[in-house]
């Protein structure tokens, strides 16, 4: 998979999660780059190279409950078809990633390492899956 793709889904994962469960998929922070939204952390990890392999990756499954484990299958399930690009224009819709642009005040394919803010990933995931506050 593409470290792209990776970056995504793990974005989408965590959305659903926090709408799902109320609470956090992992400690770590979304900033607004310039292709979507991106955890620093993990593109540390993979930083220099596109394609990644399974033991690539820096994470232990086992350390899941399961609801956090059911979040991240559902997410796999139904977003693993979508192409890296793919899953990148979806996250640029009008949402918590073009919020965090707009208050970084950064134009299309400009830096930014402006936040995304969960209560703003919880409203716009909990609208997609029909939750009410």
């Amino acid at each position: 998979m593409s470290a792209m793709k990776l970056q995504k889904l793990c974005y989408f994962a965590y959305g659903y999660h926090l709408a799902w469960e109320d609470r956090q998929l992992f400690p770590e922070r979304f900033e607004a780059w310039a292709n979507g939204p991106v955890v620093y952390e993990l593109y540390d990890q993979h930083r220099g190279r596109y394609q990644l392999r399974k033991e690539d990756i820096d994470g232990d499954p086992a350390a899941l409950d399961d609801g956090e484990r059911e979040s991240v299958n559902v997410v796999l399930e139904n977003f693993r078809a979508y192409s890296a690009h793919e899953l990148s224009a979806m996250t640029h819709q009008p949402g918590p990633w073009l919020d965090a642009r707009n208050r970084a005040g950064v134009a299309d394919l400009q830096r930014s390492n402006e936040e995304l803010r969960d209560e703003e990933i919880a409203d716009f995931f909990g609208a997609l899956v029909g939750r009410e506050d």
